[in-house]
């Protein structure tokens, strides 16, 4: 087992292989060709998130965990996949996608010093039972659960000493960003139940992703305040998003959330987000 530390964080999302999702832009010329020789060149927005995601593990993570070693937990969704008859994938080769996926979070393994742990996504963008997942998953060395997984369908994760979350991708979107509330808090208070109904301790946390948007509700427990939370993704409005009301309305989001236990054994988060502005009118 890792070492067990007080902080560990969040991301999901990345979407790598879409045109809209994270690209790595460090890269040199030639090191990361297409199938068939070519090479491609980021856009306008996937450079924008490349410098957000740089300044995020180079200048917030360090901050937020206070200088102190984390883990990282990445919540699913780390390829864009061939899904739904999307034509603005990079590649629909899916080795292409998982190179690239595969350029974008090894550093980050690096700099968790191998504390890192992978959630399956969505079937759609990963595969049936999240089998590119998987594959990506082991190629990075993630931690494995103990059935052998790389990439695990959730993730009981316990923080520091008294701390611990519960982590999976999926969670109920809305149209209406009056509801957005609505399903992170009954995901929380739904853990509450289920702990209680089996005689099991209840989270302090509850994890999702999939929406790509920040949202976190609280509500007061026994060891302060308990969590229902939604990380934000690393993906740009893709031609579905503009097809839902909330998302045609609203620009994407862009960060990660830090899950910290206080050496009093408080549990709390820290984020950042980063949204770009809408575009002007003519």
């Amino acid at each position: 087992m890792p070492e067990q530390v007080s902080a560990y964080v969040v991301i999901s999302d990345i979407h790598a292989g879409c045109q809209l999702g994270l690209y790595p832009c460090n890269i040199t010329r030639g090191e990361l060709l297409l199938d068939e020789g070519g090479e491609y060149t980021p856009n306008a927005i996937q450079r924008g998130m490349w410098a957000w995601w740089d300044e995020f593990w180079g200048e917030h993570v360090p901050e937020m965990t206070n200088g102190l070693p984390y883990g990282v937990i990445v919540n699913g969704d780390s390829l864009d996949g061939k899904h739904h008859d999307a034509v603005h994938q990079i590649t629909h080769n899916l080795s292409t996608q998982q190179r690239i996926a595969e350029a974008i979070l090894r550093p980050i393994v690096d700099l968790c010093e191998g504390r890192f742990y992978m959630i399956r996504g969505t079937e759609a963008h990963v595969g049936p039972s999240g089998q590119q997942e998987e594959m990506l998953a082991s190629s990075l060395g993630a931690i494995r659960s103990d059935i052998g997984q790389s990439a695990r369908h959730e993730l009981w994760k316990k923080i520091g000493k008294h701390s611990m979350v519960h982590i999976a991708h999926t969670i109920g979107g809305t149209s209406s960003q009056s509801y957005e509330s609505t399903a992170v808090h009954k995901e929380y208070v739904e853990a509450l139940a289920e702990s209680a109904r089996w005689g099991n301790r209840a989270p302090d946390a509850v994890v999702r992703s999939h929406r790509h948007r920040y949202f976190e509700t609280m509500i007061a427990t026994e060891r302060g305040r308990g969590r229902g939370i939604v990380t934000p993704g690393w993906q740009a409005k893709t031609p579905f998003a503009h097809k839902i009301a909330g998302g045609r309305n609203s620009q994407p989001q862009f960060g990660g959330v830090v899950l910290i236990e206080s050496p009093s054994g408080e549990f709390y988060t820290r984020s950042k987000v980063w949204s770009i502005q809408r575009p002007e009118a003519e």
